[in-house]
């Protein structure tokens, strides 16, 4: 499980440890373990061209010693100072190593701000000709959106056609919340120290941070319980529900699917579709006549129900879990059906129009929903705008959980999973590939299968997130390419937790999928699974 902390629990934790060493000793690990990213980053070392942006705090110092140890390599290193304040220990390091300096406010003196003025010829050439540009502008404790100097220098970085390496965090980010309220460094690699920060796993900050590297000095024992983890493969293989010798379908697990209507057929065959190939025993789907003529004929092995005008789902046969809502329309015959679904007491996954029914009647809430919204679904339901939902998503899901009682799925960039008294998982997997219509709707049918299988529905959901994303790598990889996506996936997750290596997004070509690719993919990435997990034991 890998986890991640708000930026006072880290400086907490590591004030615990600073109080047993001596003094310095955690800026000596962090920049050695940043200069050696940053070794690694540039391949030679001698005679590259290295700019360290040094910020104020501790973040610049550590820029500060890791640009001194770059200089002794043989690199030739220019540090822009953006404060006053600059650390006068890593300062004195970089300039006895060689390291050149430029202040942009007088670095030696008791005053100055930088104000908004435009930045130095010698700033801009040290920046846009370097290979190598390290971000050490504001560390983990910054807020708000980056005033100038700084703007500037986080404009200038991401202009520049170097690499950039990000000190803990992308200046700019909120490290606790991942929000970008302003101009922010968008980094190649992210070096973060101690423990992973929340800022870096949730969008839009996580859109900034590049390959991970998280880099342990010795905090673990000092941190509290996190209030948001991921999960790994190993998680995920672990609590997949797998058929025992003496299993038949029912055993498996039925799943329901109310979805489709005579408009939106495809979301019925697409929703039936992941929970056939999520591995449920058996999949029930009940519906209008064209839609289950649809059904029928791509997923032959379900078995269909019509449902005329004012009919329920008694009808339907036994049940364990629903998937309720993709395609079904939202007037007042959807309404009475969403409720006889409802009124089962039965796991329930709530998806597109049910979240609209949902929105307009909170009576339909019940125990045992695992609701999977986007953003503009999220916003009818809490009634705020799309937009702060996009910007904040972390305190959005966890106020939709809270309000709501129920498990929250929000779909988007970073998919967060919250329920009441649990930490928020973030899902690690997606890709943007899956920006596309009717993939929401294989997710639901997944997750309902995961359900009918026994899971809750904090881990259905978790669970089919991540093989939802997983099967969008396996798919836009094609067939030529998809073992090599997913274990290249799974491969840098792995690293990260091990704090060795990155989290970065595949480097292999794709090509853009439809909603229909994925339950043809899931199987493979089920079997996937399989591998990282030894690996991780």
């Amino acid at each position: 499980m890998r986890t991640a902390y708000t930026a006072e629990q880290i400086r907490a934790a590591e004030r615990v440890l600073m109080a047993r060493l001596p003094e310095g000793t955690l800026m000596q690990r962090a920049a050695a373990a940043l200069a050696a990213v940053c070794a690694r980053t540039l391949g030679r070392v001698y005679g590259s061209r290295v700019a360290v942006l040094a910020g104020g705090g501790d973040n610049g110092g550590d820029a500060l010693f890791a640009g001194a140890r770059l200089a002794r390599r043989g690199a030739r290193v220019t540090a822009i100072l953006a404060s006053f304040r600059t650390h006068r220990a890593g300062l004195a390091a970089l300039r006895a190593a060689g390291g050149r300096v430029v202040a942009l406010t007088p670095a030696d003196s008791g005053g100055g701000s930088g104000g908004a003025a435009a930045l130095p010829e010698e700033a801009v050439r040290a920046v846009a000709s370097a290979d190598l540009i390290v971000d050490g502008l504001v560390g983990i404790g910054g807020s708000g959106a980056l005033r100038e100097p700084y703007a500037g220098l986080a404009r200038l970085a991401n202009d520049a056609p170097g690499i950039v390496v990000a000190v803990d965090v992308p200046s700019g980010v909120d490290a606790s919340t991942g929000c970008v309220p302003g101009a922010a460094v968008r980094a190649d690699r992210t070096v973060t120290f101690g423990a992973c920060k929340i800022g870096l796993l949730v969008d839009p900050g996580a859109s900034h941070v590049g390959a991970l590297h998280v880099i342990d000095i010795g905090i673990g024992p000092y941190l509290p319980e996190p209030g948001v983890t991921a999960l790994t493969a190993a998680d995920v293989a672990d609590r997949l529900p797998r058929p025992a010798a003496e299993s038949d379908k029912y055993r498996r697990g039925v799943v329901g699917v109310v979805a489709g209507s005579d408009r939106f057929t495809g979301a019925a065959v697409l929703a039936v579709g992941g929970a056939v190939r999520g591995g449920a025993g058996m999949v029930r789907y009940a519906g209008p006549a064209e839609p289950v003529r649809l059904v029928r004929a791509r997923w032959p092995e379900a078995v269909t129900t019509i449902l005329e005008p004012g009919d329920d789902v008694s009808g339907v046969g036994r049940v364990q879990a629903w998937v309720l809502g993709p395609g079904m329309g939202t007037d007042d015959r959807a309404h009475a059906l969403a409720r006889s679904v409802l009124d089962t007491g039965l796991p329930t996954v709530l998806d597109a129009d049910g979240l609209t029914l949902l929105a307009r009647d909170r009576s339909l809430l019940r125990p045992n929903l695992l609701l999977t919204p986007h953003a503009g679904e999220l916003s009818r339901l809490l009634g705020v705008p799309a937009a702060d939902i996009e910007a904040r998503r972390l305190e959005h899901v966890r106020r939709a959980a809270a309000e709501l009682g129920v498990t929250v799925l929000l779909k988007g960039s970073t998919t967060l999973v919250a329920e009441p008294g649990r930490p928020v998982r973030v899902n690690p997997t997606g890709t943007p590939w899956l920006a596309t219509a009717g993939t929401g709707d294989v997710l639901a049918g997944l997750a309902g299968a995961l359900l009918a299988g026994g899971l809750d529905t904090y881990d259905a959901g978790c669970c089919a997130a991540f093989l939802h994303g997983l099967a969008a790598h396996v798919a836009a990889a094609g067939p030529g390419g998809a073992t090599e996506a997913a274990e290249a996936v799974l491969t840098t997750m792995l690293d990260a937790v091990a704090g060795a290596g990155t989290a970065g997004r595949a480097d292999v070509p794709t090509a853009p999928i439809s909603a229909q690719d994925l339950p043809d993919a899931l199987p493979e990435a089920l079997r996937l699974l399989e591998s990282p997990a030894k690996m991780e034991e």
